[in-house]
């Protein structure tokens, strides 16, 4: 009967909403309490645990992905689809790896600002140096242009959509958008116009 109201959350009265009783968080690390660290972003408990190597390498790769502002006690339901993505390609990257994964990746510059989004370029292509295969589905302008091999859906969306219409590298891509198509039949990127357009300004001196 009550499905359809929200969760309600009751502070609890004894910790506080800090989940440890007083014993453990009189424990202190560098001054600051097991709670203190919990609430912590990521990108601040680098500087806090820089004497511990280990740890810094997890977070500092959290950072690089762009989710410095998440806090360490963050639960993963209230991360978004972006959010959860770049927590496993964080996990994936700050482990030692075999150079021969394939990384599936659903829009993973979903949220994110232009900042961010070459950091997690930067990321992408950090896995593919290692020797590892990354499969990203995307929209984004600035992931197109930085791809191996391009697989162009279309020529629209939905039920208009499902046929592959392009396959090349980017530059290929770009060069189809000033080539005319004549009477045929085979369907025309749409994409193109816009990756030549990025490409050409990322080349500007």
């Amino acid at each position: 009967e009550m499905h359809f109201l929200p969760d309600v959350w009751v502070q609890c009265e004894e910790c506080q909403s800090k989940r440890y009783n007083d014993d453990v968080l009189e424990i202190k690390y560098h001054g600051k309490s097991i709670s203190d660290v919990l609430a912590m972003p990521c990108g601040e408990a680098v500087e806090l645990f820089a004497s511990e190597p280990r740890i810094v390498r997890v977070l500092q790769t959290l950072c690089d992905v762009g989710l410095d502002y998440v806090t360490l006690g963050q639960s993963a339901p209230t991360l978004s689809g972006g959010e959860a993505q770049r927590v496993k390609l964080a996990s994936e990257l700050a482990r030692p790896g075999t150079g021969q994964t394939l990384y599936l990746l659903d829009e993973p510059t979903t949220g994110l600002h232009f900042d961010d989004i070459a950091k997690l370029i930067d990321v992408i292509q950090r896995l593919v140096d290692l020797g590892n295969t990354c499969v990203v589905i995307e929209h984004n302008l600035d992931v197109i242009k930085c791809a191996d091999w391009v697989v162009d859906m279309g020529p629209g969306a939905g039920v208009d959509g499902g046929r592959i219409v392009f396959e090349g590298t980017p530059d290929e891509l770009a060069a189809t958008a000033s080539k005319p198509q004549g009477k045929s039949t085979v369907p025309v990127s749409v994409t193109a116009p816009f990756v030549a357009d990025a490409l050409r300004a990322a080349r500007a001196p």
